[in-house]
């Protein structure tokens, strides 16, 4: 069967705007605030993308507009989904998210630039290029963090990695033989990448959805574990950066050791779904109480996300702060036993020193989280602490 081009925009729309719709009810629905927001808004800018391509084929010659409109949302629906994976492994957002910003302007304004004289081909090349490096980048961050642990995020991982290969392709052929040429019409033209584009919209939209619900049930016990505490005198994440940077500037100029550790609870849905959300929600608060009564008076510790606490403290020597983690550690394992029916979820502590990590903020943190993650991976391993590299 072969469809024309306004036939394959519109059965394109059709698909990818139901599965937009669907996951952007979900995460309404699971109040989701992490990874699932940024995908959501993934989803709908292809949901623009495939509504500007539909008006342009419909209008034809003229409707400029139409393609940058398109080609910049196209490019903000990848970027998002980049996005969403750097969230998901509470990596570090500034500046991912204003080079995505910059791609989408500089696809749009490439069309705008040329306008009626462009043809239907106008600033593509500004759009090709954003969509291999973003696809690509997701699927590189698919398999690192905590991706990297859940195998429905190689399916994911897997499904941008195809969309950066097919992109160099045709970024490849555009360049070599022209939009006009027989090969690129045939495999990489307008109709072909439309069929692409439903496949990988489904894929993307069942993988997303089954990663976001590991991350933010309907239940109510993360919603209360993700924020800030002034009963339990846990910080913000934000106010946890400015008071480690104010640390780490005056231990650096005295020569003095600095300590972050992070602690990490992980199966939290798992325990909700053998147990129900009364037990899990149990576990969640004396998991928080016991991190903050078990760390020294004089330590800050801060939310990092719903599965994940930060202890930041100026510590004497390594063997300090390893033995302030396994104090850590060994109180939240009492306590823990205590509750939830004898419950013990699995719990990764790990340090990051200032002596292997040096003294910036974001690289101490960064340094912490992975090591609690590895921890937690390991059953042998209570404390792990950074070697650095």
């Amino acid at each position: 069967m072969i469809l024309d081009l306004p036939t394959a925009m519109i059965f394109t729309a059709v698909v990818v705007n139901v599965s937009g719709v669907l996951f952007i009810l979900e995460t309404v629905l699971r109040r989701d605030e992490g990874a699932g927001r940024i995908w959501s808004i993934g989803f709908l800018a292809a949901m623009l993308t495939t509504l500007a391509y539909a008006i342009w084929a419909q209008a034809g010659a003229g409707a400029w507009w139409a393609i940058a409109v398109g080609n910049a949302a196209f490019v903000a629906g990848t970027g998002c989904m980049w996005l969403g994976c750097r969230r998901f492994n509470a990596r570090a957002m500034r500046w991912p998210a204003i080079l995505v910003a910059a791609s989408v302007v500089a696809a749009g304004a490439a069309v705008a630039v040329e306008g009626d004289r462009g043809g239907d081909w106008a600033g593509v090349l500004w759009m090709f290029i954003p969509l291999l490096v973003f696809a690509a980048a997701g699927a590189v961050e698919c398999f690192r963090g905590d991706l990297r642990r859940s195998r429905t995020a190689w399916v994911l991982g897997g499904v941008l990695g195809f969309q950066s290969l097919y992109y160099v392709a045709r970024t490849s052929a555009f360049v070599a033989a022209g939009p006009g040429s027989g090969l690129f019409e045939a495999v990489f033209g307008t109709v072909s990448t439309s069929f692409l584009t439903v496949t990988l919209t489904i894929v993307a939209v069942v993988v997303t959805s089954v990663l976001r619900a590991g991350r933010a049930p309907m239940r109510g016990y993360l919603r209360v574990a993700a924020a800030a505490d002034n009963e339990l005198d846990i910080v913000s994440q934000e106010a946890f950066r400015a008071a480690l940077a104010s640390l780490c500037i005056r231990a650096s100029a005295r020569g003095e050791a600095v300590a972050v550790t992070s602690v990490r609870l992980d199966d939290l849905d798992q325990i909700s779904t053998a147990f129900g959300s009364e037990v899990a929600g149990s576990v969640a608060r004396t998991w928080r109480s016991g991190v903050r009564r078990h760390a020294p008076t004089n330590a800050v510790v801060a939310q990092d996300g719903p599965k994940g606490l930060l202890v930041g403290i100026a510590v004497g020597s390594p063997q300090e702060a390893r033995r302030q983690a396994a104090a850590i550690y060994r109180g939240l394992f009492d306590d823990l036993g205590r509750v939830g029916g004898g419950v013990i979820p699995v719990v990764g502590v790990g340090v990051a020193l200032s002596e292997n990590a040096g003294y910036d903020t974001e690289t101490l943190i960064q340094s912490a989280r992975e090591a609690a993650g590895r921890a937690a991976a390991d059953v042998e391993t209570s404390v792990l602490v950074d070697g650095g590299d």
